[in-house]
């Protein structure tokens, strides 16, 4: 099974990046997760581009190679970050996620309105949430490192979890 992981945050200290990372050194033989990595070079959406640019299409082509999409995005002014719903804006177009599962991760248990707000715009995309692939970790303010996060077989554990969910939906 191929994965394609995307972090909402752009940040090189980012949490939400750290998890995906992890999750892609964790996971279970047989699931391949990379990690997309080009959400800070996407222009900014806009309808009347006719043709997508080179970076939005192979955005679209990654997702639509996936088997399952992870997506792990903060919360900023009680909403999603600007960086994830211009990548999914730019998606709404096409059939990237129509009956596509996807996992949705939350690096802290306060970021419930992104995390609705998340799960409201992939469903009318057509994506299917995978409820047992879905989690919410307490990492916010824990002060962990990547290595640390690594090192945890807790967190591991979970995220090795949320991949099997994905697989066992298919």
């Amino acid at each position: 099974m191929k994965v394609i992981a995307i972090s909402g945050s752009l940040r090189a200290a980012s949490l939400n990046s750290m998890l995906l990372r992890v999750m892609a050194d964790v996971a279970p033989p047989g699931i391949e997760v990379r990690l997309y990595q080009g959400l800070g070079q996407l222009p900014l959406f806009n309808p009347d581009i006719a043709e997508p640019p080179p970076v939005v299409a192979a955005l679209r082509d990654a997702l639509l190679a996936a088997d399952a999409v992870v997506i792990a995005s903060p919360e900023y002014a009680h909403g999603v970050t600007g960086a994830i719903k211009n990548g999914l804006d730019w998606m709404v177009g096409n059939e990237s996620f129509i009956d596509k599962p996807v996992a949705l991760l939350n690096a802290s248990p306060r970021a419930t309105h992104a995390y609705a707000s998340l799960r409201e715009t992939i469903t009318v995309m057509s994506a299917r949430v995978v409820e047992a692939a879905s989690l919410t970790l307490p990492l916010l303010g824990a002060n962990l490192s990547e290595e640390a996060m690594r090192a945890d077989p807790q967190i591991c554990g979970m995220l090795r979890a949320t991949l099997l969910a994905l697989k066992a939906d298919q």
